[in-house]
């Protein structure tokens, strides 16, 4: 279809709306609709668009790779907790840790065993932290800082075994697809990682405060010691319950087997088509080797929980529930991924190719990074962001001559601004309760350095475009 102004209708609806009702969700699916009448004007005609768009998006061989693996993750997560690895490595961790500096060396060190996801990463660190509070000697506002800092902001820079990934490199390949690009969609992704400035910068703030700045208050105050006595960290996640067993192995076993076999599965699938070690895992059919890992990861892990005892009913209710926490993502990607399909074929390309050639090439990335970084703050969802502007920026890219890894950088780093700094994020939520903190005044903390590391970022995109 010839591009018009109709075709930017769907997206124009998704953003305000989704504004409004602070959920990522309702915005993508009436954008989905308006879209898909858009295409089919009928009463019925509309709504059999929609679900042949979702359909068409769920019975693609990535798309159902991706979404396997997001499943299969978190139902490993729940397995974990339910046999008490997280709980059994809390507890081993906070034996041993006695000073401010091993406390915050394990926040940083613990990233190799727990990036898989950030909420993993609090239920693994948040706790220990609140164990310890008195001896790190640190504002609970500033440790959350800090432990945050060591979550979403690394994790985006991870490409192998994270919940993100997966989800990352399928709205590429959507993107790339819709612009007729034929770049692999994981080494676009690769490409761009040195271009998260934001999740570098903010990085970089949490080892100051961690290891250089000396807080005003070099305790907690009053209230947070009494709230500490007053409540056992236990209490703090059902994941580090005290009904749970305490078996730190049921943590470290998993982790390091779906570690190991991803490398060597990835290398394993690229290896007869390149040359060199390092090359295999350009060649590599990424997903599908994380996916393979992690079902085997899935696999052994149960036998090693059934030799424990554990009953084979308790784990496969523990997958499931474990699975399910993520089927909000499933429905989000499955929309996002129509949106994008029904956008395409209304001409958003075209029109994109045809109006945006006026803005000047070195305002291109830095504009797209602080439109994200306002919508992911309102939105709280970095997911939703790059849902939502990850086809904007790739057409934006074929049309200005922008490097393509920098603005897709710059649109990942846009949703990890959010997801940090939004009083609406899951991360800003989880790490607030964990630790006992109002969530508004947390949220208010960090937003200074948080706004002061966006800046610097929108500098960094503005001046990178003299370089490459």
């Amino acid at each position: 279809m010839e591009g018009s102004w109709i075709s930017i209708l769907p997206f124009l609806v998704v953003i305000p709306i989704a504004v409004w009702t602070k959920q990522v969700l309702p915005g993508l699916l009436v954008g989905l609709l308006i879209g898909s009448y858009l295409h089919t004007p009928l009463l019925i005609g509309g709504m059999e668009t929609m679900l042949h768009y979702i359909v068409q998006a769920l019975i693609d061989k990535n798309n159902i790779e991706i979404i396997v693996f997001l499943y299969s993750f978190s139902g490993l997560i729940g397995m974990i907790k339910t046999s008490g690895g997280i709980k059994g490595f809390v507890e081993k961790a906070a034996e041993k840790i006695d000073t401010k500096k091993k406390a915050l060396l394990l926040t940083y060190v613990s990233t190799i065993g727990t990036f898989s996801a950030p909420t993993f990463r609090f239920v693994t660190i948040a706790p220990i932290m609140r164990a310890l509070l008195k001896k790190v000697k640190m504002t609970t506002k500033e440790l959350g800082f800090v432990i945050e800092t060591t979550a979403t902001p690394i994790i985006v820079l991870i490409p192998v075994a994270t919940a993100f990934v997966g989800y990352m490199v399928s709205i590429i390949q959507i993107s790339l697809q819709n612009q007729k690009i034929t770049e692999d969609p994981y080494t676009m992704f690769i490409k761009s990682i040195p271009y998260n400035f934001f999740a570098f910068v903010i990085i970089l703030v949490g080892i100051y405060l961690s290891f250089f700045h000396h807080s005003k208050s070099n305790a907690p105050t009053q209230v947070e010691t009494e709230a500490e006595e007053e409540e056992d960290w236990h209490m703090c996640h059902p994941a580090v319950s005290k009904d749970l067993p305490s078996k730190p192995w049921n943590l470290l076993v998993p982790l390091i087997l779906v570690i190991l076999l991803t490398l060597f599965l990835t290398w394993w699938s690229g290896h007869t088509k390149a040359n060199s070690f390092f090359g295999a895992f350009i060649k590599a059919d990424v997903l599908q080797a994380m996916v393979v890992s992690l079902l085997i990861t899935i696999l052994l892990s149960a036998f090693f929980f059934l030799f424990q005892r554990f009953k084979i009913n308790d784990l496969i209710t523990s997958f499931v529930t474990g699975g399910n926490d993520l089927m909000s993502v499933v429905l989000l990607l499955s929309v996002v991924w129509g949106l994008s399909s029904v956008a395409e074929d209304l001409g958003f390309s075209q029109f994109i190719t045809a109006h945006s050639g006026w803005i000047p090439q070195m305002f291109v990335t830095p504009l797209l990074f602080l439109f994200g970084a306002a919508v992911s703050y309102f939105i709280g969802s970095a997911w939703g962001t790059w849902g939502i502007l990850m086809p904007l920026g790739v057409s934006i890219a074929s049309v200005s001559g922008v490097s393509l890894p920098l603005i897709i950088g710059a649109v990942f780093a846009s949703g990890s601004f959010g997801a940090f700094s939004s009083p609406l994020s899951d991360d800003t939520n989880t790490i607030a309760k964990i630790l006992n903190l109002s969530v508004v005044d947390y949220a208010r903390y960090k937003l200074k350095p948080a706004l002061i590391a966006a800046v610097i970022a929108a500098v960094l995109y503005t001046a990178t475009i003299f370089f490459i």
